[in-house]
């Protein structure tokens, strides 16, 4: 019994057996420790992931007894990930699987995943209904969706201390970058604020079938201990897509929307709007900014 790739569905079935070990040993269980003075944290930015974890402790109950920790994988496809993830003792893992072939092909080659395999779309799936608490993820997300699946994932990122995946390199290249560079972008600056991110390793054409026709990564993130932005949280997401949807454009240009609207929501006259947007920061393209940088401008727009 095999399962045929959809295209549709952006399959490419994992076959390198070593890449799927290296993934699952790239989850870190029990959580790294966290950094005991979170304020400088916050003021500081991003640093090394083996450092830091999440603000809340692990998985544990009374007696100090470790549980296993929640893990879902998203997309197991044929479980080639799933074998391994299974072997890890320290593991509680579900999955979720929209494809109903892949579905029938885990129930038979790995039956210890009934009652554990969610037949569903991640992206519309409620996560609270399957995890009370905190839980990580894993997967090789299919590229036609990594984006939303980023996107789905920071909604809980409350829930989700630590993401192993592997994804187009230049996605991972993109979410791991820093500011001052051209693949430097929204997803970029979002997930860093709330996240630690690790560029863990390459994955050639060959490692899949049918072969994509790009190469992969594999990255980590870890939740770093940022309980809050110090703005607006929906308008920080709303300057950063609007800063970088005309990227090529400085600030004064592309947020001229909600300059606009500040200036309306305090009566501003066209001297005091000027006044404004001399700021040097207007004379900036959005790739220049980090995440405490827009964290900046967010408070100068509300």
């Amino acid at each position: 019994m095999e399962v045929r790739a959809k295209k549709a569905l952006g399959q490419h079935f994992l076959t390198d057996l070593s890449i799927a070990q290296r993934i699952a040993d790239a989850l870190i269980l029990p959580y790294p420790k966290a950094s005991s003075d979170a304020a400088t944290d916050k003021v500081a930015g991003l640093s090394k992931c083996e450092d830091r974890m999440p603000h809340r402790g692990c998985h544990e109950v009374t007696g100090g007894e470790k549980l296993p920790t929640p893990v879902l994988e998203v997309g197991p496809g044929m479980g080639v990930l799933t074998q391994y993830l299974l072997q890890r003792p320290e593991v509680d893992l579900r999955m979720v699987e929209i494809d109903t072939e892949s579905v029938d092909y885990l129930l038979v080659h790995f039956p210890q995943v009934n009652g554990k395999l969610i037949e569903a779309d991640f992206l519309k799936l409620k996560l609270e209904s399957f995890f009370a608490d905190r839980f990580c993820v894993i997967g090789n997300f299919p590229y036609n969706i990594s984006s939303q699946i980023f996107f789905k994932i920071l909604d809980y990122k409350e829930q989700v201390p630590q993401v192993v995946c592997m994804i187009q390199k230049e996605v991972a290249e993109r979410i791991a970058e820093k500011p001052g560079t051209k693949t430097y972008g929204i997803l970029s600056v979002l997930l860093q604020a709330w996240y630690d991110i690790e560029y863990l390793f390459t994955v050639g054409e060959g490692a899949f079938n049918p072969p994509p026709k790009v190469k992969s990564a594999v990255i980590r993130l870890v939740r770093n201990s940022r309980t809050e932005l110090g703005c607006d949280e929906a308008l920080f997401k709303t300057v950063v897509k609007t800063g970088f949807n005309q990227r090529r454009k400085t600030l004064r240009n592309s947020l001229k929307p909600l300059i606009r609207a500040k200036a309306d929501r305090c009566g501003w006259t066209e001297e005091q709007i000027a006044e404004f947007i001399a700021d040097p920061v207007f004379e900036l393209r959005p790739e220049r900014l980090s995440v405490e940088d827009f964290i900046a401008l967010t408070l100068k727009l509300a």
